[in-house]
């Protein structure tokens, strides 16, 4: 299984923040069950529009940040 990234371990914190089932979550987000398992599972490849439906229920969405890297580009 692949390793839980940050992002899946706040949605999955979200969720139960919330009340939250997966299938809760599932219905209110407009995306499916395995999507959200996916999600929490930390799955690697993962449609950005279903991952900020996810998001927009929690007032949140996806975005760019700055990240420490060595050499040029």
């Amino acid at each position: 299984m692949a390793e839980k990234s940050r992002l899946s371990q706040q949605v999955k914190a979200l969720r139960k923040q919330y009340g939250l089932t997966q299938e809760d979550l599932s219905f209110k987000s407009g995306v499916g069950l395995r999507f959200v398992r996916d999600l929490e599972q930390g799955k690697k490849t993962l449609r950005m529009d279903k991952v900020n439906a996810v998001l927009a229920l929690f007032g949140k969405e996806l975005g760019i940040v700055e990240q420490p890297r060595g050499g040029e580009l």
